[in-house]
C-alpha cells in the first residue's frame, strides 16, 4: 500500500496496516494512540446532540481527545465511549453521562495526520527555535490553555482558570495578571501547567508532546519544555 492508496478516513486495520508495511514494525489501536494519533468518528444530526452541530451542519468528524476516553480505548474497550469531543466548530463540548456510545469499527484517522507521524518516524527534524520577545514568554492566556490543554484531564481546567488558582500550589502555572486584560485575568506558564498535568493528573507525555510540538502558540516555549524534559529524562 502506498500514501496515495491510504483512504483519507481510514480505519483502525487500514491505519495498522500500512504504518507496519511502511515502519516494518507492528502497529495496533494502542501504539497509535501512545503515538499522538487523535481518532475520530462520524457525528449524523441528532435532536440529543443539537448542540455539537452549528447551523446546516448536519454531519462532521468528532475527535476523541478526552483522556479518560482514549485510555479506555487503549486498554483494549469493546466499543467507543466519547465523554468530551469538539462541536462542529471545533469547540470542547463535555457531553452529558454518560456519553455517546458507538462500535469500534467506527473509529478513522485522518490520512493527514497518519502521514505526519510516518514523516515524523522516518525523519525526525531538529528544529532550531530562535529566543522569543521577553514578553511572549509572560504565559498564554485562559482561552488559549482551554483550547490546548482541555479535555486531557479529569479536571474543571475552567472552573480552575477563572478562580485564578495556582492549579498546582500556590502561584503553580499561574503567572502574573495580565495588565492589558480583564480584571481577573491571568496569564499562564504552559510549561509548568503541562508538567502538572502529567504529574498530578497522569496525562500521558505523548498528548503534551504533540502539543508542544503543533500548537503554534507554544511555539515560543518548546525551548523550555525541551529543556525541562532533558531534566527529566524524558
Amino acid at each position: 500500500m502506498t500514501p496515495g492508496t491510504l483512504p483519507n478516513n481510514a480505519t483502525t486495520e487500514e491505519t495498522c496496516s500500512w504504518l507496519s508495511e511502511q515502519t516494518g514494525t507492528p502497529w495496533n489501536l494502542a501504539r497509535l494512540l501512545e503515538a499522538g494519533l487523535t481518532p475520530y468518528v462520524w457525528l449524523d444530526y441528532s435532536e440529543e446532540y443539537a448542540g455539537l452541530f452549528a447551523e446546516g451542519i448536519t454531519r462532521y468528524a468528532a475527535p476523541i481527545f478526552f483522556i479518560e476516553d482514549t485510555k479506555r480505548l487503549a486498554a483494549g474497550s469493546a466499543d467507543i465511549l466519547i465523554r468530551m469531543t469538539r462541536d462542529s466548530d471545533r469547540i470542547s463540548f463535555k457531553l452529558k453521562p454518560p456519553g455517546i456510545t458507538m462500535p469500534l469499527e467506527a473509529l478513522r484517522f485522518f490520512q493527514r495526520d497518519i502521514s505526519e507521524l510516518l514523516e515524523n518516524i522516518l525523519h525526525p527534524k531538529e528544529e532550531v527555535v530562535a529566543a522569543p520577545p521577553k514578553e511572549i514568554l509572560k504565559g498564554i492566556t485562559k482561552d488559549e490553555v482551554l483550547r490546548i490543554f482541555g479535555g486531557m484531564a479529569k479536571l474543571d481546567l475552567e472552573k480552575s482558570l477563572v478562580g485564578g488558582i495556582g492549579i498546582f500550589g500556590d502561584d503553580g502555572a499561574r503567572v502574573r495578571k495580565n495588565s492589558r486584560a480583564g480584571k481577573n485575568t491571568h496569564l499562564w506558564n504552559p510549561v509548568t501547567l503541562a508538567l502538572g498535568l502529567n504529574d498530578v493528573y497522569r496525562v500521558p507525555m505523548s498528548h503534551l508532546k504533540k502539543a508542544f510540538a503543533t500548537q503554534p502558540d507554544l511555539r515560543p516555549w518548546k525551548a523550555a519544555w525541551l529543556e525541562s524534559l532533558a531534566l527529566l529524562g524524558e
